[in-house]
């Protein structure tokens, strides 16, 4: 890294898209202001780095382990021992005026390292609950941030004195949030999202549910499904019988248009989704996955439920007919999609990056 007057912030995280996008976003955000960002993250966490604004990445040793697995938790507790004296040396170098950690145990070493130099230390949590490695540390970090206002899991000292700041998006998404929701007339658009886990449930629901509405919904609609590789021929097959306008892809580029466009989100309850749909102001219908840790996405739905702005379906109860049930009650009432949309988009945090950063900088003082 080069020399600079000024101020370096080290952000931690790893692991997953959901722990290292908020922590680009917040990087973008103190560069430009003027900080010199360094990533700390280890070999999961850099297949998702390829575009992060970072002057350095420093790599760190770190595992996860199973407390039941006394083998594989002493040898994991000795990768993030080395973890942490990688991180030490590299912050005598670095002098960091801050560390944030954004979950994940790719986070673990550089926060425990900070916390042994006594350096200012901030966390992020982005879901509902309280993950991990953010519970072993957040009684004893300088600030905890959050992305909802409910935050399970967590000391009720700790959910006393956390900063919700919402969950940062990408600028695309963010500008979303200044446009107004038009209610459906001859178009209904309709965004299906299904996430890399668990996504055959909505790969195969959503379709059949779609093709049980009433004709003159049906011929309105105009479907875009994210699906899993190998059922797209079978919902592109559904869609085709029940003359549904509909594009089914693995992956949709410019996600943004698409959420801009759509009357209606359906999707699971990732911390992102959720915080997406609320800045863009969108009405959905969410389906928790059931095998998510101590059940965050079932938390994560909820601030958009109890606004008005979302229905939530259990995986247990999720049926054929009865989203075909829900669905043609929605998008018969374009009425209602509009409240629903004004309801998400009262919650969103649009300024998440800015408020994430304007704590870092008042924690580091």
């Amino acid at each position: 890294m080069t020399k600079s007057s000024s101020k370096v912030a080290v952000v931690a995280a790893g692991g997953t898209g959901g722990h290292m996008f908020p922590a680009e976003a917040l990087a973008r955000e103190l560069g430009a202001r003027g900080w010199t960002v360094v990533l700390a993250t280890d070999s999961r966490g850099d297949q998702y780095a390829h575009a992060f604004p970072a002057a350095e990445r420093i790599a760190l040793n770190a595992a996860t382990f199973r407390t039941t697995d006394p083998i594989g938790a002493i040898r994991g507790g000795l990768k993030i021992m080395q973890g942490v004296g990688q991180a030490q040396k590299a912050f005598k170098r670095l002098n960091p005026a801050v560390v944030v950690g954004f979950g994940g145990y790719p986070s673990l070493p550089a926060l425990l390292a900070a916390k042994i130099q006594g350096r200012p230390t901030v966390i992020h949590e982005q879901n509902a609950v309280l993950g991990r490695v953010n519970r072993m540390l957040a009684g004893s970090v300088s600030a905890v941030a959050c992305a909802f206002p409910i935050l399970e899991k967590a000391t009720a000292k700790v959910k006393a004195s956390a900063h919700v700041v919402g969950n940062p998006v990408r600028p695309d998404i963010q500008a979303l949030h200044d446009r107004k929701f038009a209610a459906p007339t001859d178009r209904i658009n309709v965004l299906v999202t299904g996430g890399s886990q668990a996504a055959r449930l909505l790969s195969e629901t959503v379709p059949q549910a779609f093709a049980r509405l009433a004709e003159p919904i049906r011929l309105k609609l105009k479907v875009d499904q994210q699906s899993r590789p190998e059922n797209l021929d079978a919902a592109r097959a559904v869609y085709a019988d029940a003359v549904i306008e509909a594009q089914v892809a693995p992956f949709f580029r410019e996600m943004a248009s698409r959420l801009g466009a759509a009357h209606l989100v359906i999707g699971r309850a990732g911390a992102s989704t959720c915080c997406e749909i609320a800045v863009a102001g969108v009405p959905s219908v969410l389906v928790p996955l059931k095998i998510a840790m101590d059940d965050h996405q079932t938390f994560n739905a909820r601030q958009l439920v109890d606004a008005g702005g979302a229905i939530s379906i259990a995986e247990d109860s999720l049926s054929v007919d009865g989203l075909a049930n829900t669905l043609q009650a929605l998008l018969s009432d374009p009425k209602r999609l509009v409240e629903m949309a004004k309801a998400a988009r009262s919650v969103g945090q649009p300024d998440a990056a800015s408020r994430l950063a304007d704590l870092v900088e008042r924690v580091a003082g």
